[in-house]
């Protein structure tokens, strides 16, 4: 297991706890890394009570319109931190913290996390989603040594960050059933404990979904707690495998899609929210279908080679694509007596099978709490086209070796 953070608060009073966490631990060099909305919202604080409390701290402010987890920006703060060994501090939301995370670790350093905006669930985790080349990758790195949230600047953040951070919980509707269908049928590593506490969290959204949408303290500090404990459960399991399924699959797909026309990104949380609500209308269609109907579907249907998938995959990736071949190895090197194996699988665990899709809200469901914080639901709401949405569908699932729902379809023939 690894490490949980020293410290967690959650009040109004985090600058506060930032100087007293580094003056008890003696953590004399420090380096904030922000951008100029989020050093706006905290980090101005931060820098001058540490200064003024006597400590080295160096700062690094990102001034462009748009922040990327990429090489790019990762290698603008190694550059700044400098060569001496320091103690990072995040401020920011998701994709500042994930630039911090790596950063960090690959400099055998620690890092602090304050979060300005309550917009993901991976404050607390080990993973850092980055952009490499081109492809969504999460690289396994550390959690933050301690983490201290300011209410009011939670509270006051952009509602659609706020919308987003919701969003990113209701995906784990859609991701615990894939887990689950993975391990069925794909013998993935599971852990009910684990899955169950995520879906506990999401329970805790969605118990306060009015509060988060009116931007309540109180509902806040509920969602960022939620947030927390989904960053807890994948560093528990020691990957993303229980907050991330076809729902992030589509998301990635999309993003990967706008850095490469040069277009502008789109909260995390917001395409998560849309793309959940796609994937459950998948669980929608298997619910409806009987054994008699599955054992029909799959004797009609037939395993694509492995140059046929290959094709598909060039054809939807480009220049990407050699990477998300390699990725997907485990799928196209299928012989064909797996191929039966897992049919059988399919038919013979039905029930069970139909028994995860009945534990998905219903996609109209998923929408309808999504519009209570004012979130998107559709993706001509995020900007994109029925051509986008569809290729999102037929090939976000290339991008990660895991068994989701979508892969189902697909065996089913009813994609």
């Amino acid at each position: 297991m690894a490490y949980r953070p020293q410290a967690v608060t959650i009040d109004n009073c985090a600058v506060d706890h930032l100087v007293e966490f580094c003056r008890t631990n003696y953590l004399t060099k420090l380096f904030l890394v922000a951008d100029k909305n989020t050093f706006a919202a905290q980090g101005k604080a931060a820098q001058e009570a540490l200064l003024a409390a006597g400590f080295d701290l160096k700062s690094t402010v990102f001034t462009g319109e748009e922040v990327i987890a990429d090489a790019a920006h990762v290698l603008d703060v190694l550059i700044a931190a400098g060569s001496d060994v320091r103690t990072y501090i995040a401020v920011g939301s998701g994709t500042l913290t994930d630039i911090t995370r790596f950063a960090s670790h690959r400099t055998h350093s620690q890092f602090i996390s304050m979060p300005t905006a309550p917009s993901v669930d991976g404050f607390a985790s080990i993973g850092a989603p980055l952009i490499v080349h081109g492809v969504k990758i999460t690289v396994i790195c550390q959690a933050p040594l301690a983490l201290f949230a300011d209410i009011n600047t939670l509270a006051n953040a952009p509602q659609a960050m706020i919308a987003a951070g919701f969003a990113d919980m209701l995906g784990k509707l859609t991701s615990i059933a894939d887990w689950r269908i993975g391990r069925l049928l794909w013998n993935e590593p599971y852990d009910e404990t684990i899955a169950q506490r995520t879906l506990d969290a999401v329970q805790i959204c969605v118990d306060n979904a009015d509060a988060i949408g009116q931007g309540a303290p109180a509902g806040i500090s509920r969602l960022l707690d939620a947030l927390l404990e989904s960053g807890y459960c994948m560093l528990d399991f020691g990957s993303s495998r229980p907050a991330s399924g076809a729902e992030h699959h589509y998301s990635h797909y999309w993003e990967m899609k706008l850095l490469r026309e040069g277009r502008p990104a789109i909260l995390h949380g917001a395409k998560v929210g849309v793309a959940t609500v796609l994937v459950a209308g998948l669980y929608d269609r298997v619910r409806q279908l009987s054994r008699a109907q599955i054992s029909d579907l799959l004797e009609a249907t037939t395993w694509p080679t492995q140059d046929e998938e290959a094709a598909r995959m060039r054809a939807a990736y480009g220049d990407l694509a050699d990477d998300i071949i390699a990725e997907h190895k485990a799928f196209l090197h299928v012989s064909s007596t797996q191929v039966e194996t897992l049919k059988h699988k399919i038919l013979d665990n039905w029930d069970e099978i139909q028994a995860i899709a009945a534990q998905v809200p219903p996609a109209r469901a998923v929408a309808d709490l999504l519009r209570r914080v004012g979130g998107p639901t559709t993706a001509a709401e995020l900007g994109f086209d029925e051509e986008e949405r569809d290729l999102a569908i037929a090939n976000g699932h290339y991008l990660r070796d895991r068994f989701t729902v979508r892969k189902l379809v697909k065996v089913l023939g009813i994609e």
